[in-house]
Parts: structure tokens; C-alpha cells; sequence
């Protein structure tokens, strides 16, 4: 099979031939349909998540079709499967146990830890694995798998009483979260790159009742804001824009540094928060949600041996909504 490795730090992705893989216990061989590309996938790249193994085969977005199957596990062949970011917990420790496996110390992630989508096969925990409505192509279905999930945890972060909701960075994850938050009534408010005409375009399109630079506020304060952009400078910006008792959300995995900032932007109960991956609860409750509403995702689709070029589309800002990697 054809696979894109990342063989040391900095990449780039080297395209590989490997056997196909024979599912372990509690295992699944899935024919990789279709892989999202994430920003996750660029901090992988440049060395800015811990411990990472090389080599490792990244993609943390998947779909694809059950081929096989380990000892312990019946599913039937050709169901489609979604693969997402966290790929095993330990189940028994006291985060698991209290519906918070998202920080299991023991936690694995998927094209980080375990080898990922970027790839014709791969292997996944059956256990961690989401059936996929057929109403979703695998490539419309796939961003759903990181994108759309850490932003719905991200939402829910934000509290019941959002009227008005601020989002920092609108690609992949925003431009999901957004159709979500609009369907339940809230106004948006897109905050983007200086300059990035096309991205608050974009975020009009969607309904947002207005778009801007990062580095400009509203005429109102904002109930909550989500930021998505790993830059760390955003978080005081961020914090003006939302009124007393607002929440500012950090939905990435990785920032940059924060810089320090006047007590008073946080003053007057307002709350820091960050996402940390996702739970199958919320995997569950997101995709039934997406089902209901109809929402859609806007894709950019590129071979698998592309992958270099979609990640520096991605690190580049040339995209509006997720690229896609679709299997031949």
C-alpha cells in the first residue's frame, strides 16, 4: 500500500510503500477513503508536539470502509467507518471513569502516536471508531472527524446563554462550528487574518453579521469567543472583545505564547478555557447534531502523493473551509 510518512522533523512527507497491515485484537482494517488535513498535521511537521516517533504516518481525519477485522471484533465488510483524533484511552483511570478520557494520561492519538490516514489502510481501535452517515461523501464526511468535533467542544465550552459568538481563524473548524451556532440562533462574528479578504467573505456567506482583522473589535461585546488560530497574542485580543462573565476558548492543540495582559481584560468574571481533543460522547452527540441540521463542509480535494502540496496550502492560508486527501 501507499502511504505518506514523516520520517524526522521538518518533513517533508515521504511517499513509501508499505504491506498492508493484519488487524491486532480489538483492531480494524479500514481502506482509507478519504483524509482531512489539519493544522494539528502541520505542528506534527514542525516538531512542536511532544515525543512524536518517527517514523509516523499522519491523518487523524479518516473515512473508510471495513476490510478486515481482529479477534474480539464483528463488523460487517464495507461498513464505513469515521477515525478521529483520539484513538485509545485506558478506560480505568479517574478521567476515563468520570467521562473525561480526553485527558487519559495514557491517551493515544491517531497520526501522532498510531499510525494515520495518510495512507490506502490503516488500523484503528474499533472502539474509537464512528459510524458515518451516508448523506456525507467521504470526502465532505472527513473534516467532521477533527475539525467539526473540536469545534462542537469548543461551542459547548461556551456556555447556554450565547447571543453573540466571536470566532478567531475561520478555516477548516470555523467554518463548521459557525453553521452549528448560527442553527441555534446565535450571531457571528468572523475574525480573520489581516487582509483576508476571501476568509471574511467566506464567513459572510455562511451568515456571519460581521467580518474583520483580528486586530479590530466590533461595535458589540461578544458572549464568548472561540479561537482557532494557534496565536497566542489572539487570547488579549480575544478577552476585549467579550463582556463581563464572557468565555474565551483556545480550540487548538498547540499556541504559541501567550504575552502577558492587564489583569482587567480578565477581570470582571470572565474565563479562559481550553479544549483538550474530544470524547466519543461528544463524537456521538456531534455527528447526530451535523445529521439534523444539514450542515456542510467545504472541501479541497488533492491525491494521496499530494499531501505536501495540501499541507503548504494549509500553512500558506490558500484555502477556504479543509483540504481533503481522496484515495484513488
Amino acid at each position: 500500500m501507499k502511504v505518506m510518512v514523516l520520517e524526522n522533523r521538518d518533513g517533508p512527507l515521504q511517499e513509501r510503500q508499505r504491506p498492508i497491515p493484519m488487524p491486532g485484537p480489538g483492531q480494524v482494517l479500514l481502506k482509507v477513503e478519504a483524509c482531512a488535513v489539519c493544522r494539528i498535521d502541520l505542528h506534527l511537521l514542525d516538531g512542536e508536539l511532544p515525543e512524536t516517533r518517527y517514523p509516523i504516518v499522519p491523518g487523524h481525519e479518516i473515512i473508510g470502509r471495513v476490510v478486515d477485522c481482529g479477534p474480539g471484533v464483528t463488523l460487517m465488510h464495507g461498513m464505513r467507518l469515521g477515525v478521529p483524533w483520539l484513538g485509545y484511552s485506558c478506560g480505568v483511570c479517574r478521567y476515563c471513569l468520570e467521562g473525561q478520557e480526553n485527558l487519559c494520561d495514557q491517551a493515544r492519538f491517531t497520526g501522532y502516536q498510531i499510525d494515520g490516514g495518510f495512507a490506502e489502510y490503516t488500523l484503528a481501535d474499533h472502539r474509537f471508531c464512528f459510524s458515518i452517515s451516508p448523506t456525507y461523501s467521504a470526502a465532505h464526511a472527513a473534516p467532521l472527524m477533527c475539525a467539526g468535533l473540536i469545534g462542537y467542544r469548543s461551542l459547548r465550552m461556551c456556555g447556554d446563554n450565547l447571543h453573540r459568538l466571536g470566532i478567531y481563524g475561520f478555516g477548516a473548524a470555523a467554518h463548521i462550528v459557525a453553521q452549528v451556532a448560527l442553527g441555534q440562533g446565535a450571531e457571528l462574528y468572523a475574525f480573520t487574518r489581516p487582509g483576508d479578504e476571501q476568509a471574511q467573505q467566506f464567513a459572510r456567506q455562511l451568515g456571519a453579521t460581521w467580518a474583520g482583522s483580528s486586530n479590530q473589535l466590533p461595535d458589540v461585546s461578544l458572549d464568548a469567543a472561540i479561537i482557532f488560530a494557534p496565536a497566542g497574542e489572539l487570547v488579549p485580543a480575544a478577552l476585549r472583545s467579550v463582556c463581563k462573565g464572557g468565555v474565551v476558548v483556545c480550540g487548538g492543540i498547540h499556541m504559541s505564547d501567550i504575552p502577558s495582559f492587564p489583569y482587567s481584560l480578565l477581570w470582571g468574571e470572565r474565563q479562559l478555557r481550553t479544549v483538550a481533543n474530544l470524547t466519543r460522547k461528544d463524537g456521538k452527540e456531534f455527528l447526530e447534531l451535523v445529521s439534523k441540521m444539514a450542515v456542510s463542509t467545504k472541501v479541497k480535494c488533492y491525491p494521496l502523493s499530494a499531501a505536501n502540496e495540501a499541507l503548504m496550502h494549509l500553512r500558506e492560508g490558500k484555502l477556504t473551509g479543509a483540504a481533503v486527501l481522496v484515495m484513488s
